[in-house]
């Protein structure tokens, strides 16, 4: 009889010891959890500057010619390109690729018309349809498959044109005025592309530096200003709407307004 008391006190003791274990595994268990919940809570917004190779020094576009045809009140003009030292369709391989949004369809040009959101173009030929009587301002530039613009000076095109009451192209004089164009973020992103978000624009007939011409960037609640043309990286962006601002800034400190001086941009991540 003794024996099976001392039997039942030591089951007794290690169920008790057991219980004890489990309810402190459980308790560690939704101590971290809570701790890595509050990480997550925790985690903000941040902009890093993304190193920008000197890749493709030679590459070079240029309008080709332009041809054009009248459709009722519309003129449909078609936009060739010579891209040199540089191939469409061809995937980027300098590491970035694998750390922001790729497109599978490879490097391809950024054609920006009136600084509204780009059309990417993987072969060197695009169609837009546009109305008689009016002026616009065409930005084209040789973009990496990850969407990072070339900025060397042979890499773009900045050309200014008008449709007349006849239908007809007529090539204006190049814009000589400072000018900012936005390139990225643009559009919706998921999964892995979430981490690490482009941000990058373009500026013509102007200089950044800490005497000069600078950039004034709004991402959500977090405002910088650049004083050197380079690409950033947005990490830590939360679910929902990305509300991107860039403003160009004159030597004198004042906001540049206008299609080319300030530019606003939505873009989505996915949760």
């Amino acid at each position: 009889m003794k024996k099976q008391t001392k039997s039942a006190v030591v089951l007794i003791g290690v169920a008790a010891f057991s219980l004890l274990l489990s309810c402190n595994n459980n308790r560690q268990a939704s101590s971290e959890q809570h701790s890595d919940s509050t990480k997550r809570e925790q985690a903000h917004l941040s902009i890093e500057p993304m190193t920008e190779t000197n890749d493709f020094q030679n590459a070079k576009l240029e309008i080709k010619g332009v041809k054009s045809e009248v459709v009722g009140d519309s003129v449909k003009l078609t936009f060739d390109f010579n891209v040199q030292n540089y191939e469409l369709s061809k995937q980027t391989e300098d590491g970035h690729h694998e750390h922001t949004a790729n497109s599978k369809d490879g490097q391809h040009i950024h054609f920006i018309l009136d600084n509204k959101p780009y059309v990417a173009l993987y072969k060197p030929t695009n169609t837009v349809t546009l109305a008689k009587n009016s002026e616009h301002v065409l930005l084209c530039f040789l973009s990496r498959s990850y969407h990072l613009s070339l900025k060397t000076p042979d890499a773009n095109v900045l050309t200014k044109f008008k449709i007349d009451a006849n239908g007809k192209y007529v090539k204006e004089d190049t814009p000589m005025d400072p000018m900012l164009f936005y390139s990225r973020p643009k559009g919706d992103y998921k999964g892995a592309d979430t981490e690490n978000v482009l941000l990058d624009f373009y500026i013509k007939n102007l200089n950044l530096s800490p005497n000069d011409y600078k950039v004034k960037v709004e991402v959500q609640d977090t405002t910088f200003t650049v004083d050197s043309w380079k690409p950033y990286i947005i990490k830590g962006a939360k679910p929902g709407d990305l509300e991107v601002k860039i403003s160009l800034i004159d030597p004198k400190g004042n906001e540049v307004k206008g299609t080319y001086g300030e530019i606003e941009r939505t873009s989505k991540i996915e949760p």
